[in-house]
């Protein structure tokens, strides 16, 4: 498969990077300065240069045509403030989305976050990154062009992975290593029977494709 990830120098981003060029996919990153592309490389992913923050619709949908899915796992980061919530965990995740729909890519996975409600209260950042973070995931929920999966994990660690998962519509708070996240988005990509589906993630004791396959009704 070609893939095409927002986001591409995340730290979620480049754990997918890799698994899915070791795997033989091809996989191409955006990002935002150039400077970051070996990292990309390194990973075994081609660098996209192109800021979501001011590209038009039609310019990021010329990076996606001919992909096989797109992955949106871009944030503004937690040092970030309240305006990029909107510019980047929301706005870009929309623009990211419609131009997916406009490239014919339909397959589409989100990297969201637990919590994320579109109705949230409260004006502290944390509050604005969920209410953002919310709305994008309701707007990809309600594109009827995308088979969308969206993935909200609980709350990230460095940890190593261990394979090992709770992976439902519902799993309560709890830990998730990134690399436990990275192959679950992994193994979603390849398995379109979870599309329209909202998912929770933390570390439970389910390994990946067997959490997969349970979500996805197999």
């Amino acid at each position: 498969m070609r893939i095409v990830i927002a986001g591409g120098h995340g730290q979620i981003a480049l754990r997918l990077e890799r698994l899915l060029a070791a795997r033989g996919d091809e996989v191409a990153g955006i990002i935002r300065k150039a400077e970051q592309g070996d990292d990309l490389r390194a990973a075994g992913a081609e660098p996209v240069v192109l800021d979501l923050e001011s590209a038009s619709v039609e310019a990021v949908a010329e990076r996606l045509r001919g992909a096989d899915a797109a992955v949106f796992a871009a944030g503004a980061g937690p040092g970030s403030g309240v305006g990029r919530k909107d510019t980047v965990d929301k706005g870009a995740a929309i623009l990211f989305a419609d131009a997916a729909v406009r490239a014919g890519v339909r397959r589409f996975v989100v990297v969201s976050s637990m919590g994320a409600d579109p109705g949230h209260r409260g004006n502290e950042v944390f509050d604005v990154y969920l209410r953002a973070k919310g709305e994008a995931d309701a707007h990809v929920q309600g594109l009827d062009s995308l088979d969308w999966t969206i993935l909200r994990p609980g709350a990230l660690t460095d940890d190593p992975g261990t394979g090992l998962v709770r992976l439902e519509a519902r799993t309560g708070r709890g830990p998730v290593p990134r690399d436990d996240v990275a192959t679950v988005l992994a193994e979603l990509l390849d398995t379109p029977a979870t599309s329209g589906l909202t998912l929770e993630l933390i570390s439970g004791s389910a390994p990946v494709p067997v959490a997969v396959k349970a979500v996805a009704g197999n």
